[in-house]
């Protein structure tokens, strides 16, 4: 995957839920996730019910707001957006960095004692040594994603001033561009109005007349757009001449490489989370519920494209956009005015995939979009998300337990346990060598016509979400465990190429399963 563009990287995810009105108890649904998706690949997710596969879906969307960590998007240009962390990151830069130096010596005093300790004493203090590390992490990155290897300069001041001057330059130009909607939203109307009328009809001249002064008010709006961004490059100009006079030194360009465009989704406000709606959608699991039954299929489509400002009325522009995305998804035009009851359940399942890919989306979250179908029809609908994948160019997170199917539709597969991530390949890889033993209890449990092949049924019922095992939350379920299972969280790690896994004897389960492939 190394040519390919990264769409969103998610840093150590948490999704914690509190228990009632308790605010010391929660269910960790997500608790640590880390992985890159790719533009144009479909990651497929799996895992038993209750570990976290929908939350994690959701939580990328923000339609849960994250508990913790970083969820990275390069979907969309962070200047036009403008969010306001950016603002709070580079403002009053040499407090942060202050503060960002006590978190350092914090965490080095824990690592000191670590290191001195015993073999027990190393458990004891593991994890509040991982919590302070990422505390340190967290803060370090806030202020480097934007400013970069400036941080090292002796009077962050400049930095200041130049950076806040450019944030208020982006947040023109956003405020620009959403002047822009309404005006083009008119022009856009208008013009396809006039172009239907033939020089010298009844109401030409006056169509003619009105469509000329919008698109000389959208060309105004364009000229003052472009002059923002013009600002906007000068500025970048000026920062990358400060840049350059650090560019031999070694420590500048390491922090430098931890310099990010991206924006980070996590510390979006609501308004800002709303502008990036369109861009990433959501397909439900339940074809039934998940349509509003006093909505017809027009009404339901076009929802979106209203609500994002695509459109400024429904009218025969809009409908003429709603029939295109029916005909994508595989709908009659004739369903046009007919309500979600008079339909089957594959044909609601492409009405919410329809739904859902009118506002044209990069991003989409397939919810176990075809459990709820019968079997004959899930096939059709995954080989509808194929062909709309390849002719949009789109992104799937697609959640299912049904392994058979996330094979087929997968370019990678990722394996989930009570919230946490325990392995990640490409689809051929995982099936090949499962270096988790999850994952392997998981592939031996399918069923299979082969009578020579045992049918090993998982045993054990999944922990808590609420008080989950420490250590290692499988070791309770483990045929592998050992002491240190029990006791210290594994690192997530590449063992093959582009094969990551989170397990004490994923070496050991590499080995036998090479020696198991060669037979």
């Amino acid at each position: 995957m190394e040519n390919k563009k990264v769409l969103l990287k998610i840093t150590d995810l948490k999704q914690y839920f509190p228990v009632g009105k308790s605010k010391s108890v929660f269910v960790k649904a997500n608790d640590g996730i880390t992985l890159d998706i790719y533009e144009g690949e479909t990651l497929g997710l799996v895992g038993e019910s209750g570990c976290g596969k929908s939350t994690f879906g959701r939580t990328l969307l923000q339609l849960y707001r994250q508990t913790d960590g970083k969820t990275m998007y390069y979907g969309a240009s962070i200047d036009d957006l403008a969010p306001k962390y950016v603002k709070e990151s580079v403002t009053h830069l040499e407090r942060h960095r202050k503060e960002l130096r006590q978190l350092e010596e914090k965490r080095n005093k824990l690592q000191a004692e670590y290191d001195a300790a015993e073999e027990k004493g190393k458990f004891h203090l593991h994890g509040e040594l991982t919590a302070a590390k990422k505390k340190a992490n967290d803060a370090y990155l806030n202020i480097v994603n934007i400013i970069g290897g400036f941080i090292t300069v002796d009077d962050l001041a400049p930095v200041e001033q130049i950076y806040t001057e450019r944030y208020h330059a982006c947040l023109k130009l956003k405020r620009l561009l959403e002047d822009m909607k309404p005006i083009k939203l008119d022009y856009d109307e208008e013009a396809y109005v006039f172009a239907k009328y033939e020089s010298g009809q009844r109401g030409y001249a006056r169509h003619e007349a009105k469509t000329a002064r919008l698109k000389a008010k959208v060309d105004a709006c364009q000229e003052r757009i472009d002059a923002a961004r013009a600002k906007i490059k000068e500025i970048d100009l000026r920062i990358a001449n400060m840049r350059a006079a650090y560019a031999n030194n070694e420590e500048f360009q390491k922090h430098e490489a931890n310099r990010d465009d991206g924006i980070d989704l996590a510390r979006l406000t609501y308004p800002e989370v709303r502008i990036l709606r369109s861009q990433m959608q959501y397909i439900f699991q339940d074809p039934y519920s998940s349509l509003n039954p006093r909505m017809t299929v027009a009404s339901i489509i076009g929802e979106g494209l209203l609500a994002h400002k695509f459109y400024k009325k429904i009218n025969e522009r809009m409908q003429e956009e709603i029939l295109k995305v029916m005909d994508e998804c595989g709908l009659a035009p004739y369903f046009l005015h007919r309500y979600p009851h008079q339909f089957s359940g594959g044909q609601r399942q492409r009405i919410g995939i329809a739904r859902s890919l009118a506002v044209r989306p990069k991003f989409v979250v397939c919810d176990e979009a075809v459990s709820a179908l019968d079997v004959s029809i899930q096939s059709q609908i995954i080989n509808l998300l194929q062909d709309l994948k390849e002719q949009q160019n789109l992104t799937y997170l697609f959640i299912t337990h049904d392994l058979s199917v996330v094979k087929y539709i997968s370019d990678r597969i990722g394996v989930m346990y009570l919230g946490n991530m325990v392995e990640l390949a490409s689809s051929d890889e995982l099936f090949a060598y499962q270096l988790h033993p999850y994952t392997e209890a998981l592939l031996e449990s399918i069923p299979t016509t082969d009578e020579k092949k045992e049918l090993v049924v998982l045993e054990g019922d999944i922990p808590s979400p609420v008080n989950p095992p420490k250590g290692c939350k499988f070791h309770t379920r483990c045929k592998y465990c050992t002491e240190i299972c029990s006791h210290v969280v594994p690192e997530w790690r590449e063992l093959r190429p582009n094969h990551f896994v989170a397990c004490h004897h994923a070496d050991d389960m590499l080995a036998r399963r090479e020696a198991k492939n060669e037979q």
